[in-house]
């Protein structure tokens, strides 16, 4: 694996720039690039000045620096797009356009030199179909299109069917990984991302908020278990034009996990529950169950979460003490 070239789009985000330095201390050469519109600067901290990293700040619509990373690159990993309900809702056109053009132009350019390339799609494709646990060929069960909260959802499966398309047509070595709840130090809730809003409600001493009645269940993966679960499906050349649910078998309801964020920061916070009118968009849907069949991946090649949820909400809380600032 050495003196492989890597690029990650997106890579000042919180898995982007976790995935940098793991492929840099495995004697890999990493390039990012990130326009900064979701990722931070500061991820980058522990990359600046290593050998073997390279940065860009600017954006994957820059075609020429675009076409040039891609044609130096051995590995892409694909993973800027829009993130979080709320950043969703709010901004349905950047979604759009950052998830379906923004991966348009990866695979054109990836295609043309046939590229090793990882594509990250979300649990959001299964839309809100209530056959449980979510299997990769599992229907899609999508809402109607006069809710913006569904266009992440749309996008994201326009991406995969393009994905699987240059495979079919142009022999695209693609692999496609299907996250769920990827969680973990350096995550924002900024953008409505449910573990970190509740450790920093709760570090504060602020009403954790739940929304809706706190009954719908979730399944949440440290990022250093996908970070594991990514690079291994690149590195086997018998998966292209495959895709895998990537996330944990363990599942939560929200109020538990609240519950469970305001012991384990030994906080003296409450519980408060909001409606998802209040929080997010007049009729928001959430789906009552989100838990992904991982027995593909697992048969395929042996992954299995190393970290459980309290391992995982520890991570987040620790990290969290340790970069506020009081």
């Amino acid at each position: 694996m050495k003196d492989r070239e890597v690029l990650i789009t997106g890579g000042a985000g919180f898995i982007g720039s976790q995935l940098a330095e793991h492929l840099i201390e495995q004697g890999m050469r990493v390039t990012i690039i990130d326009d900064l519109s979701t990722g931070s600067i500061r991820n980058l901290d522990n990359l600046r000045g290593r050998d073997g990293f390279t940065y860009y700040i600017d954006t994957i619509f820059n075609r020429p620096l675009l076409a040039e990373l891609v044609d130096r690159a051995d590995w892409i990993f694909h993973l800027a797009a829009a993130v979080g309900v709320r950043l969703v809702v709010e901004r349905p056109v950047h979604t759009i356009e950052t998830c379906v053009h923004g991966t348009e132009a990866v695979l054109e350019l990836a295609a043309s030199k046939r590229k090793r390339t990882l594509i990250a799609s979300s649990s959001e494709v299964y839309g809100k179909s209530e056959k449980t646990p979510f299997r990769e060929d599992d229907d899609m069960v999508f809402g109607p299109t006069t809710m913006s909260r569904w266009c992440y959802a749309c996008s994201k499966a326009i991406d995969e069917f393009l994905a699987l398309a240059y495979h079919a047509e142009h022999q695209l070595p693609v692999v496609i990984a299907r996250f769920f709840n990827t969680v973990g130090p350096r995550q924002t809730g900024r953008y409505g991302m449910v573990l970190p809003r509740m450790v920093s409600a709760a570090l504060a001493g602020r009403p954790v908020e739940v929304h809706g009645d706190g009954a719908q269940t979730r399944s949440f993966a440290h990022v250093q278990d996908v970070i594991r679960a990514i690079t291994t499906l690149m590195e086997r050349s018998d998966i292209a034009g495959e895709t895998f649910n990537i996330g944990s078998d363990e599942e939560v309801s929200i109020n538990e996990l609240a519950a469970r964020v305001i012991a384990r920061s030994q906080s003296a916070s409450t519980i408060t529950h909001i409606s998802y009118e209040e929080a997010l968009a007049p009729g928001f849907e959430d789906l009552r169950r989100r838990a992904p069949s991982i027995e593909k991946i697992r048969s395929r090649i042996g992954f299995t979460p190393q970290y459980n949820l309290d391992q995982i909400i520890d991570s987040v809380i620790e990290y969290q003490r340790s970069t506020r600032r009081d």
